[in-house]
């Protein structure tokens, strides 16, 4: 079972996303997203059809991501044992809901234009979480809370 967050985790949902049509739906990503999870941050580069490569980075490193998502530690967990839970993201923990209910927002970024690219994206970065239903998750103890 991967353990969220870490590479593995997103390598497993990666590996799932990139062989299923549902990803393919709603056109390609070109896209270097950056998402944070407390002390730790990781990038995931989209090109086409698929997610291309996942790693660890430092947190500075995210400024170099076209766009990054970040909230609390404790409401990713809730996230993704939604998702889990679920089959697919319910209404209130769509990555879209989730955006608009934060004052300062889910994603984040320096450049305004980058940062639209999460809502160009949002769908099919949707369907990539949502992946996380088809995998055993543990949790790291920075998301235990």
């Amino acid at each position: 079972m991967p353990e969220f967050p870490s590479v593995e985790w997103f390598d497993a949902i990666r590996n799932i996303a990139n062989k299923d049509e549902r990803f393919r739906h709603f056109g390609t990503v070109d896209a270097t997203l950056g998402v944070r999870v407390g002390d730790k941050a990781y990038e995931l580069v989209f090109e086409a059809f698929e997610c291309n490569s996942a790693r660890e980075i430092r947190v500075e490193q995210l400024d170099d991501c076209d766009f990054y998502l970040e909230q609390p530690p404790a409401q990713w967990r809730e996230m993704i044992e939604n998702i889990k839970k679920n089959g697919k993201a319910d209404i209130t923990h769509t990555l879209n809901t989730i955006d608009l209910n934060m004052p300062q927002g889910l994603a984040r970024g320096n450049d305004g234009y980058k940062v639209d690219l999460f809502y160009r994206f949002n769908q099919s970065l949707q369907d990539f979480f949502d992946t996380s239903a088809r995998i055993d998750t543990t949790f790291a103890s920075a998301v235990m809370a």
